[in-house]
């Protein structure tokens, strides 16, 4: 039984700074004026090597974390940005590590006991494995960083890495496991998560098999500061092709 709670654990960022977005010559890194910076741009890593053409424009503000490692190539993360009022968190490393923490909250099981993740079963590599209430299941996460007149969307590329990983799950759902897969949507202000149809139909068509082979489908928006990041509440899953 799905308990509908939050986490009531942050994931916190160190060293936030605000910057403004110039370019980006490739998936890797960008081009940001950063504020009390001398130098001026600066070259800064993007956590997240999708598009995100909607995202990164000329212009936008950004913030950015600031590294301590001297040896660095570039001393900073960008991991937020502010798109028509809103700040998203588009740090793909972001949705796994908040995750972790919901799933240990016992949000999917009422007495968690076991939450491991990376977790390889037969030719699959999961996000998670976890036990409890006398069950075991397997869990794979996609961070949403697409929005479109307040509907978030998944993928904003063809992905059929996503498409692999949910016919594993659906077939680990066969041979007795739960399976879930779970959209961390990393705004607040949306109304409904769907498939990107028009980016990948195949993508969509699998999703809809799944939550026929009873793989648990849920999406959750975000709690997004400055320099955190929390799961907050769930948001409805709309599969219709």
């Amino acid at each position: 039984m799905i308990q509908v709670l939050k986490s009531q654990r942050k994931m916190k960022y160190k060293n936030i700074v605000k910057g403004t977005f110039l370019e980006r010559p490739n998936r890797f890194i960008a081009y940001v004026d950063v504020e009390n910076e001398k130098d001026n741009p600066q070259t800064v890593h993007v956590k997240n090597t999708g598009r995100c053409k909607e995202l990164l424009v000329r212009g936008a503000t950004v913030y950015l974390e600031k590294s301590n490692n001297p040896n660095r190539k570039t001393k900073y993360d960008l991991v937020k940005v502010i798109k028509n009022k809103t700040l998203i968190n588009m740090d793909s490393q972001a949705p796994n590590k908040v995750i972790n923490e919901w799933l240990l909250d016992n949000n999917i099981y009422k007495n968690t006991t076991l939450v491991k993740p990376e977790k390889t079963y037969k030719e699959s590599r999961f996000d998670f494995y976890v036990e409890g209430d006398g069950r075991k299941a397997w869990v794979e996460v996609k961070g949403v960083t697409l929005e479109k007149n307040h509907v978030a969307m998944f993928p904003d590329a063809p992905s059929d890495r996503a498409v692999k990983h949910i016919e594993h799950l659906i077939k680990a759902k066969k041979e007795g496991y739960d399976s879930f897969i779970i959209f961390v949507i990393q705004m607040k202000g949306v109304k409904y998560f769907t498939p990107n149809i028009e980016t990948h139909k195949e993508f969509a068509e699998v999703l809809k098999k799944a939550e026929k082979s009873g793989v648990k489908i849920l999406a959750y928006d975000c709690d997004v500061t400055e320099d955190s990041l929390k799961i907050d509440m769930p948001v409805e899953v709309k599969l219709k092709l």
